[in-house]
């Protein structure tokens, strides 16, 4: 059996996969909070606890640079290690990927029905795949194409420097810095970055908080979900509304940064858990805008089809796939 799992900040998603059964079709599932669990192992002992199944392999995409089988994640105060958890699972071959790549070994498995294209474009035949995940944090990798396969390759460059392009960033980028010091990409495009520019627009003055949201938002362990779900729920109230759009731009910038960077005339992927959420701020026109605002570059952006993945499990997919097609260890 092949144990998959995928690490976030937030929640862990885990399945046991046969080979009969194929990546789409697990004998156990589940999800947990992994932020609730002091260590890895921990939350691999409570998942396997109702299993009797033999593991004999294991993949795992996990939310931070993997460095000769060993992961720091960014947002968790966890220590993995391809070796322990080879040890606690008895002996299976067991590997780390980034989480990034986890979702790239998904995305040429992914269906029709998987996805919504944000511009059709005229995708260059074994052109670069470019892949953004804003999730808990902000994810970035990419594929590229050996002649036979697509082959994903991790990044980190979620935690490369913001970019300002316009007045208003610009006064964010100077608004962070006293919070922050060095202000990433991820601060400002994820969903841990997402209260960051409600904070900046109320505090500047940019738009009001009424007073029963202030209220909601001061209740609430994770502010983001009620950002996000008054903005998409209640047109109405501007601040929650300023957020996203804010957002759209800011993912709509660094999206292009990255197809300008691995030239991905195959086509740019917008995975991760925010983006299927917010679906109304990506397809009304100013997320591809800001995507393609690239100046002398602009033509080149234009053609590139653009996606977003509604698959929430694309990196479970992908383990998976990976797992199943010659993953030895």
């Amino acid at each position: 059996m092949l144990l998959v799992g995928d690490l976030g900040g937030t929640k862990a998603n885990l399945a046991i996969i046969s080979e009969q059964g194929g990546p789409r079709h697990p004998v156990l599932e589940g999800t947990l909070p992994s932020a609730r669990y002091p260590s890895f192992e921990a939350l691999l002992a409570d998942f396997l606890r109702a299993s009797d199944y033999h593991i004999e392999r294991a993949v795992f995409g996990v939310a931070g640079p993997v460095i000769a089988g060993h992961a720091d994640l960014t947002n968790l105060e966890w220590d993995v290690n391809e070796q322990l958890v080879r040890d606690f699972l008895g002996g299976a071959g067991v590997r780390l990927l980034n989480d990034l790549a986890a979702v790239s070994y998904g995305i040429p498995h992914l269906t029709p029905d998987e996805l919504v294209t944000l511009n059709a474009g005229a995708p260059t035949e074994g052109g670069a795949l470019g892949v953004i995940a804003p999730g808990t944090g902000l994810g970035e990798g990419f594929l590229v194409w050996d002649g036979m396969h697509y082959l994903p390759q991790s990044s980190e460059g979620g935690h490369a420097s913001f970019s300002p392009i316009t007045a208003e960033q610009i006064a964010l980028l100077s608004y962070l810095k006293a919070r922050y010091g060095h202000i990433s990409a991820e601060r400002v495009c994820s969903g841990s970055g997402i209260p960051n520019l409600y904070d900046f627009l109320r505090d500047t003055g940019a738009a009001p908080e009424p007073r029963w949201l202030a209220e909601q938002l001061a209740a609430a362990d994770d502010r983001t979900p009620i950002i996000v779900q008054v903005a998409i729920e209640r047109g109405g109230c501007a601040i929650c509304h300023e957020t996203l759009r804010l957002f759209v731009e800011i993912l709509g910038i660094e999206a292009g940064n990255l197809a300008l960077k691995v030239m991905s005339t195959g086509g740019m992927y917008l995975a991760g858990g925010i983006p299927p959420r917010i679906l109304p701020f990506l397809t009304n026109g100013a997320f591809f805008a800001a995507f393609c605002a690239k100046g002398r570059m602009s033509d080149l952006l234009e053609p590139m089809p653009v996606y977003v993945v509604l698959n929430p499990k694309a990196a479970l997919l992908g383990a998976a796939c990976y797992g199943l097609e010659g993953f030895c260890a």
